[in-house]
């Protein structure tokens, strides 16, 4: 039997709070479990919440990779959550035979939204990724709609879909607030994550401020990121609105579980209509017993929908979110049965550990590559 050993690269610092620190290490945790050992390379500054600056980003890039390359043995997988910087590693392992696979989290214009200083670059990065990809032994997306539009980008690499989950150990209904947790409202929606706007933070703000937002139901806020400065305004300004800013990983739980439901209101940038969505904080907060209100866009919408376990209201659309949140406060018995329907599907199909059985699964099929270069 091959070795179980996985060198898992990911360029983007991982920070706690941040659905990507969830992804990478709840999949570990869970490859773990099954005899993988795992060496995780991340930048340095991955407990640092300020960023570097761009030149010492790219040569913390190119550190890691080279690190990996040297670490690589014979019977190692590689493993890289995508990002068009990656390139150098996957002409080496084209070079090397090295089993590799990609982790595809969105279409190629999704980097001129988090870096709007490489739109003038998109054609070029798009051809590193796509190289990439044709070049990996798997591709792993974390959307039906993302692998059927890899392969209409023309790439014959075999995919699997594995998408986002939760830790239904940690995230469950009965979870209570930690003692260092801010006070909470008695009763109130939730938005945690990323605060940017392709997150939806203006329209969520617009929401709480819409005349169709129900009365004795406040907004609680956890998160940081570029929109931080607009959400400190709308706090100051509404007493309705608490900000919490950053809380660890494992103190999101009890402050989901308190709450009326989990808003998501994601105008997503790009064609998502194309690509779709499966952002981690539905699945946690359904995880949690709490119905979801997301934005219409296929994924999240399909799967709130299809389990009754949430609302999906159309994107850039505050009367419509603050309307469904509405509709939440004043039939707690629906939201409470939504809740339970979304506990259940999450605990039956979309835990972290099925998951990792998953990936698992993709990264054993990547062995006979290994036995073909070592014989």
């Amino acid at each position: 039997m091959a070795e179980k050993h996985l060198l898992y690269l990911a360029l983007e610092a991982p920070r706690e709070g941040q659905a990507s620190y969830a992804h990478i290490h709840e999949i570990i945790a869970g490859l773990t479990r099954r005899g993988w050992t795992v060496e995780l390379f991340a930048p340095s500054y991955s407990d640092k919440w300020k960023r570097p600056g761009l030149a010492r980003r790219l040569l913390e890039y190119l550190r890691l990779q080279w690190r990996l390359m040297r670490r690589f043995e014979d019977g190692h997988r590689v493993y890289v959550r995508s990002h068009f910087l990656a390139f150098p590693l996957a002409c080496w392992a084209r070079l090397r035979a090295a089993p590799i696979v990609h982790e595809n989290n969105g279409p190629y214009a999704d980097v001129a939204i988090a870096y709007p200083w490489a739109a003038p670059l998109a054609g070029a990065i798009a051809w590193m990724w796509r190289k990439q990809y044709q070049w990996a032994d798997h591709v792993i997306t974390v959307t039906p709609q993302l692998a059927d539009w890899l392969r209409a980008q023309g790439i014959a690499t075999p995919i699997d879909v594995v998408p986002n989950g939760a830790n239904t150990d940690l995230f469950h209904p009965d979870a209570r607030p930690l003692p260092e947790t801010p006070t909470l409202p008695q009763r109130y929606a939730l938005f945690f994550g990323g605060l940017a706007r392709w997150q939806g933070i203006p329209t969520l703000l617009a929401a709480k401020a819409s005349n169709r937002w129900p009365e004795g139901v406040d907004l609680v806020i956890v998160g940081d990121g570029d929109e931080r400065p607009t959400v400190d305004r709308a706090a100051m300004a509404d007493a309705g609105i608490y900000y919490l800013g950053r809380q660890p990983y494992r103190a999101l739980p009890g402050i989901i579980a308190r709450s009326l439901c989990g808003l998501v209101p994601k105008n997503a940038g790009g064609d998502r209509a194309g690509t779709g969505l499966y952002p981690l904080k539905v699945f946690e907060t359904l995880a949690c017993g709490v119905p979801a209100i997301v934005s219409d866009f296929p994924g999240q919408a399909d799967l709130v929908r299809d389990n009754d376990c949430g609302l999906a209201v159309p994107a850039e659309d505050p009367d419509a979110l603050a309307r469904a949140m509405a509709d939440l406060a004043t039939d707690p018995a629906r939201a409470a049965a939504m809740g339970g329907r979304g506990r259940e599907i999450i605990a039956r199909a979309h835990s972290w550990d099925i998951r990792a059985a998953a990936t698992d699964v993709v990264l054993e099929r990547a062995t006979p590559k290994v036995h073909a270069a070592s014989a």
